[in-house]
């Protein structure tokens, strides 16, 4: 019997979740309801159908990629009982012509993996009859600590996006420049999570010995290798019922690749010199400062583990990209190191602000730190600051008014061109022109704003 379309009984519309992956099914279900759906869910693509012919639904959301019936399956056999039921898939960029081909079947849409959540939402409600015009929701009671300074509408949006990926148990890839400020983001998740009470675990993957980190990671036996005096307890066993953070994840090795891959699989692993499997409950959120997807393609990250790790991708914007950041940073920086007995002076401030912190946050706390430790006052003066701090920004003047609005004038042209030259395709504009995909999201926002068209037509 076809779906009825409960949006246009004035209630919103119910909708089937498939996916063998607890982590995404999480993520899916929590965003959702959290946008005022209601949602079911399966994890198989035969539990799907028994969900199909015993309820009521208004679309169905499944994974392409599922041991036993795969999602392409799932839909051509929901096909043929729910003949105008809509069906998106999710799907990794290398599934991408099956889904493509699929749409040949009946999907209305797929969305490739990492899920973008404004994109997902926007397909929901076209296909569920939601109106568009409906915002995307975010998180009201969440509270930034305050030692997290985003003032930035680029790093408001990456916390407001935080607020909604938080409440899940999905796998979070965290990227961006190194210094850009990874860590705290994590910090962030785990603290607006219903795992906030447990323990947040962290390990930097790049600072421990490749032929200790595995050891580090899932434990050793008593005698498992030279100096292994007694049973050490694992990160992974650590954190069962917090948050494990694996910073610099793209320096684990493959043999380790293989083994992290078993515990985002099933949640299993071993002790080092055990045979005995053990169990961990542990949330996983990654970061790397490096291109996941073109370690993939040379050979040096799994396939497969990269897939798995970045069910959602929070990219970092660098601080070039959000100066309204920078002197609020500066000063929180100051006021902590100095405790409260430092201030810049003019000159200062405009050095910090044309600088272009090529080494992000991380940068701009180490300056701060020099020119407290070099001022015997308390104002803080430009020869207090690392001398390529002083060369750099004094190359950079800064523009007079009218050669500031031309400059915003061919920045547009080019962005507005480069998005035209990929089809509209926000990811890889973003990489033609070399900055974040966030960024260019909040640009053409801003250009929308003005009047500017910027969707095919």
């Amino acid at each position: 019997m076809p779906s009825e379309n409960l949006a246009n009984h004035g209630e919103m519309p119910r909708i089937l979740i498939v996916d063998d992956d607890p982590g995404q099914r999480s993520l899916l279900n929590s965003f959702l309801q959290s946008q005022g759906f209601e949602t079911v869910l399966a994890d198989s693509g035969e539990r799907a159908l028994e969900a199909l012919r015993t309820g009521r639904f208004d679309m169905m959301i499944s994974d392409v990629r599922m041991p036993g019936m795969s999602g392409l399956d799932t839909l051509r056999a929901a096909r043929k009982e729910h003949a105008t039921l809509p069906v998106l898939l999710v799907t990794a960029f290398t599934d991408v012509r099956d889904a493509v081909a699929a749409m040949r079947d009946g999907a209305v849409n797929y969305l490739a993996k990492p899920i973008d959540l404004e994109e997902l939402l926007a397909s929901v409600q076209q296909a569920t009859g939601v109106s568009q015009s409906v915002p995307l929701k975010y998180a009201d009671d969440k509270q930034l600590p305050e030692y997290v300074i985003a003032r930035s509408p680029l790093m408001q949006a990456v916390f407001r996006e935080a607020s909604l990926i938080a409440p899940s148990d999905t796998r979070v890839l965290i990227t961006g420049e190194s210094g850009v400020g990874k860590e705290v983001v994590a910090d962030v998740i785990h603290a607006w999570s219903t795992r906030a009470k447990g323990p947040l675990v962290k390990v930097n993957c790049a600072a421990i010995p490749e032929t200790l980190l595995e050891s580090e990671l899932f434990g050793h036996e008593k005698g498992a290798f030279t100096g292994a005096h007694a049973q050490r307890i694992g990160r992974f066993e650590e954190a069962s019922e917090g948050t494990i953070f694996l910073d610099e994840i793209a320096e684990m090795s493959p043999q380790l690749q293989a083994k992290l891959l078993r515990v985002t699989q099933n949640g299993t692993f071993q002790r080092v010199g055990s045979n005995r499997e053990l169990r961990t409950g542990a949330r996983i959120l990654t970061a790397t400062n490096r291109n996941l997807e073109e370690l993939v393609k040379a050979g040096k990250f799994r396939e497969d583990l990269f897939y798995r790790l970045n069910v959602v991708e929070l990219n970092i914007p660098p601080l070039r990209e959000r100066r309204e950041d920078i002197l609020p940073l500066a000063s929180h920086f100051i006021a902590e190191l100095a405790k409260g007995r430092a201030r810049f002076s003019e000159a200062v401030t405009e050095c910090l602000q044309r600088y272009p912190w090529p080494g992000n946050v991380r940068e701009l706390r180490n300056a701060m730190e020099r020119a407290v430790l070099l001022s015997r006052s308390e104002l803080i003066l430009p020869e207090h600051l690392p001398s390529r701090v002083r060369e750099l920004a004094g190359q950079a003047p800064a523009p007079a008014n009218g050669d500031a609005r031309q400059l915003e004038e061919i920045e547009r042209q080019a962005i507005l061109q480069a998005l035209r030259q990929h089809n509209y395709n926000r990811t890889e504009t973003a990489k033609a022109l070399g900055i974040s995909r966030r960024a260019l999201i909040y640009k053409l926002q801003r250009f929308r704003k003005m009047g500017f068209e910027i969707d095919p037509v």
